[in-house]
């Protein structure tokens, strides 16, 4: 049976990870416990080499050093120790992934359009870490500096398991974790994988089926099946879209988690199910908690968030929804689901602060 062909992500990743990729990290996690078994006091260091050898073999050396350039200059960014200016090497890095004659010049060092697309997804993953190192740096003093050097980001950004596509883990929860020397059982370890394995295999056999048998994607990209609809049938079809986006992301994001586990590390909790949501809040908070935790601590946060005045919180979300819209490509329809996210965030917040208020509670 043939499968529906318009979902690009799942296809893309399914066969990035057929071909290499799980390969990749299967050699992650033999070189992750057997230095977790010998030299555990050099982990971090075993697996960063790993990291960017993998890095080398999938992406070239070009990729390779447009990797450890964009680490290089927000590093050196970074030693100003101001936040403004880390933001603004970071989203000029960002910009140069949009620059027609940069993304022609990137295309010709690959044979296929999947190997550039492999490089542009990388790379903005990448940007992410490098900003949360970077920013991290720039927030601690001398007496941290030992913890933050660039061998520590090298580590950080070339960490395999999260390299392509996430998910994110801050700096600080990074370090701290693989810094952190427990007891090693491989037996314990063995039973998480097995289990995790078992789980992924649950979660990837349901996407194909919902793949091969509801071609969701496939009627959205035609318009007469859509204009034919019942409202009924429309709001099913935008369900079932959301629910398979939710079985894809337990894929995608599963299997890094686990290497996470199998590392020693506590990965962000996996996305929630869409179904069991009723606050739109919720959803941003716990759908890619790696994103959200990035989006509070490094934008939300310092621009002021719910403890500023209105207006300032009104401004903070605008700031991380237009970040985030950007980060994700800047085109107009990711402005308009940008604008529109921050309007549900804005109106479910501020019925929430006028069902507060005692008068509306008496009357309630």
């Amino acid at each position: 049976m043939s499968q529906d062909p318009m979902d690009f992500e799942w296809s893309y990743w399914i066969e990035w990870g057929r071909e290499r990729i799980l390969w990749l990290l299967a050699g992650h996690l033999l070189v992750s416990q057997v230095s977790r078994l010998l030299v555990e006091k050099y982990k971090p260091w075993c697996l960063m080499v790993y990291g960017m050898a993998a890095c080398w073999l999938l992406l070239g050396i070009k990729g390779f050093a447009v990797i450890l350039l964009h680490a290089t200059i927000s590093f050196a960014v970074a030693q100003f120790q101001l936040s403004l200016l880390t933001w603004l090497c970071s989203l000029i890095l960002l910009s140069t992934l949009r620059i027609p004659a940069v993304e022609e010049a990137k295309r010709k060092w690959y044979d296929t359009e999947n190997e550039y697309y492999l490089l542009l997804f990388t790379v903005s993953v990448r940007c992410l870490f490098c900003t949360s190192f970077s920013l991290e740096y720039c927030w601690h003093g001398p007496a941290q500096k030992s913890s933050h050097s660039f061998l520590w980001m090298l580590a950080y950004v070339f960490y395999y398991p999260t390299f392509h596509n996430g998910p994110l883990m801050n700096f600080d929860e990074f370090s701290k974790q693989m810094r952190k020397q427990e007891a090693f059982s491989l037996k314990t370890n063995l039973s998480i994988l097995i289990v995790g394995i078992i789980r992924i295999f649950f979660w990837w056999f349901l996407a194909e089926l919902m793949i091969h048998l509801m071609y969701i994607h496939a009627l959205y990209s035609s318009a007469p099946p859509l204009e034919a609809a019942s409202y009924w049938a429309l709001g099913g079809l935008a369900l079932a879209q959301v629910l398979f986006f939710y079985v894809k992301y337990l894929v995608l994001y599963g299997v890094p988690a686990l290497l996470l586990q199998m590392d020693g590390l506590k990965p962000p909790a996996l996305p929630c199910c869409v179904s069991l949501m009723h606050s739109f809040t919720k959803m941003w908070r716990s759908f890619d908690v790696g994103l959200h935790r990035f989006l509070v601590r490094y934008i939300y946060v310092p621009m002021g968030g719910s403890q500023s005045s209105l207006l300032g919180t009104l401004f903070s979300t605008a700031l991380t929804f237009a970040f985030v819209s950007y980060w994700h490509g800047g085109q107009s329809y990711l402005w308009y689901w940008g604008a529109l996210n921050w309007l549900g965030v804005i109106v479910e917040n501020g019925v929430k602060r006028i069902l507060s208020v005692s008068v509306i509670q008496d009357l309630i």
